[in-house]
């Protein structure tokens, strides 16, 4: 799953790697996304702006429009007829910039967390769709991240990662109209060599904290052997 990610970066790398998104002078930065907080994203209806939508996919049918954080992820496999999701993936899709994802290793009783980044430095632009709930004129849009069996890097952290689009050929597919077999196409796993990581503070597990310390290296501990 993806269940944290962090955006910190400049409205210059942004604009490097999405051109045709208009930019405000000022980003807001966060080094600990949770699920039901806010972060940016590029819709399909408005690919020319960014937008800052709600974590955690609220149907467009839903009773009450209430965010319990269930929907934070789209498994890859069966999103096409999946109650949730299945109008979302034929029209309402995104990309959702971050600079890295957060994931836990399991070691005993214990959850280790990782920091999950570009090996070259680059943002990642995950797969995403996104639905709006109204109540009367009041509408409220939020997105689910997409997921996928890992690759190799991530293979030895978690069972599952995001859906990422690394080439432009693949964002700008992700946005536009596109036959159904060509949208569920793009949802593959990235390619082995895409990513880099390193274990951080466990103060990233707590969705208070959110501080450029979360993105440090802390040193993995000593084996018998070393």
């Amino acid at each position: 799953m993806c269940g944290r990610f962090s955006l910190a970066t400049s409205k210059e790398k942004l604009q490097q790697q999405l051109p045709f998104v208009e930019t405000s002078e000022t980003l807001r930065v966060s080094y600990n996304i949770a699920p039901t907080q806010h972060a940016y994203v590029v819709t399909n209806d408005q690919p020319q702006r960014l937008q800052y939508l709600t974590w955690g996919l609220v149907p467009h049918w839903s009773n009450d429009g209430k965010n319990n954080g269930r929907l934070i992820n789209a498994r890859r496999e069966g999103i096409e007829v999946k109650p949730s999701f299945r109008i979302p993936i034929r029209q309402r899709r995104c990309l959702v910039p971050a600079d890295s994802f957060y994931e836990w290793k399991k070691e005993g009783r214990r959850k280790i967390p990782y920091r999950i980044f570009a090996k070259d430095g680059s943002l990642l632009l995950f797969a995403g769709v996104w639905d709006i709930w109204y109540k009367g004129d009041y509408g409220l849009k939020t997105f689910s991240i997409i997921t996928t069996p890992p690759n190799y890097e991530m293979s030895g952290i978690h069972s599952r990662m995001p859906v990422i689009l690394h080439t432009k050929e693949q964002q700008k597919a992700w946005l536009e109209e596109q036959d159904l077999f060509e949208i569920l196409a793009l949802l593959q796993t990235p390619p082995d060599g895409l990513l880099d990581m390193h274990r951080v503070s466990e103060l990233v597990n707590s969705t208070g904290n959110d501080s450029p310390e979360l993105h440090y290296e802390v040193p993995e501990p000593p084996t018998l052997f070393d």
